[in-house]
């Protein structure tokens, strides 16, 4: 379609960077009256995915992909799932492998590209319930699990799928990687590193004989620690082997539907090839919107609820004039 104007003012006064603006969002903000049912489904390798639902009895579905060390209770994904079901929509939110709360049985945990996961969640709405129409969003690392997706799937997606819509999303991985290791990044390393370790200590009790403890122990960068558990667990050369494999603009010039991707140019997360200017200039079906705020997950508006990207994509996927 095109490259928009953003619509987004910026937040309050007292957020003055990017680097506030992704911070105290994700350190303070709480969404409150959000209530799931969960349900437990197989994975084609023998392992497990948690899909948390929150329905209200609609025709219409929602299907929200977390961050990284993220999951459904996260702010950002229950403030979608608050909106759309006040706006009559089921909302299905997955839990990747390892997150939500349940470690997973197989060696591999999870990352950018496992759109497969995604795949195997709604391959199960298809098989298992009767939505005549479904949207797909995704949130940081979600948003680039989402784009893969729609790109593998290109013109062969199942037609119950409308629209999609993604924000905060590293459509380049290699060019996001390389920002952990800017200095006025440290913050983000160490807490992404710190969880991440925590989950490769779980996998050691499960399988001692494939985690190096002591190895992990001296890992202090992401490049180190891709290469070295990343890599390793999931079949790949190393980290830049990792990160060029399955980065999500592979895959997008084959997606084939409306696709909405909202990227603060201020996101401290985001390199200068996460902003797809090219691609969207060309592509019909991509829309990039790249508002100067905003953060990494942030777009605060002062006094409410819900954040701009939120209500922005929410009027993207309900927007009757793209069906």
């Amino acid at each position: 379609m095109a490259i928009i104007k953003s619509t987004y003012q910026g937040p309050p006064a007292y957020l003055f960077n990017g680097h506030l603006e992704t911070i105290i969002p994700s350190l303070f903000r709480k969404v409150s009256d959000v209530n799931y049912s969960r349900e437990k489904i197989d994975t084609p390798d023998g392992d497990f995915l948690n899909l948390d639902w929150s329905k209200v009895g609609s025709e219409k579905l929602l299907i929200i992909s977390h961050g990284l060390e993220g999951d459904s209770e996260r702010h950002y994904v229950k403030g979608l799932v608050k909106l759309f079901n006040s706006s009559k929509i089921d909302v299905l939110v997955w839990n990747n492998r390892s997150c939500g709360g349940e470690i997973n049985l197989r060696p591999m945990l999870y990352h950018h590209g496992a759109s497969y996961d995604l795949d195997t969640t709604i391959t199960h709405v298809l098989n298992s319930c009767m939505y005549k129409e479904i949207f797909l969003t995704g949130i940081s690392m979600g948003g680039a699990q989402t784009l893969k997706y729609l790109g593998e799937k290109g013109a062969d997606l199942p037609s119950e799928i409308k629209r999609a819509a993604v924000y905060s999303t590293p459509c380049n991985l290699l060019s996001s990687a390389a920002t952990l290791k800017f200095r006025s990044n440290a913050f983000y390393k160490n807490r992404f590193l710190g969880k991440l370790k925590a989950k490769i200590r779980a996998k050691a009790i499960q399988f001692p004989d494939l985690i190096d403890l002591d190895l992990l122990e001296k890992v202090t960068d992401f490049d180190s620690f891709d290469t070295l558990f990343t890599a390793k667990l999931h079949g790949f050369k190393d980290a830049e082997d990792f990160y060029k494999s399955v980065s999500a603009d592979n895959w997008m010039p084959d997606i084939a539907i409306p696709t909405l991707v909202i990227n603060a140019l201020n996101d401290p997360l985001l390199g200068p090839d996460c902003y797809p200017v090219e691609l969207a200039t060309s592509k019909r079906e991509l829309t990039l919107e790249m508002p100067k705020r905003g953060g990494h997950t942030g777009f605060v508006f002062s006094g409410n609820e819900f954040t701009w990207a939120e209500y922005r994509l929410q009027e993207f996927l309900l927007d009757q004039s793209l069906a």
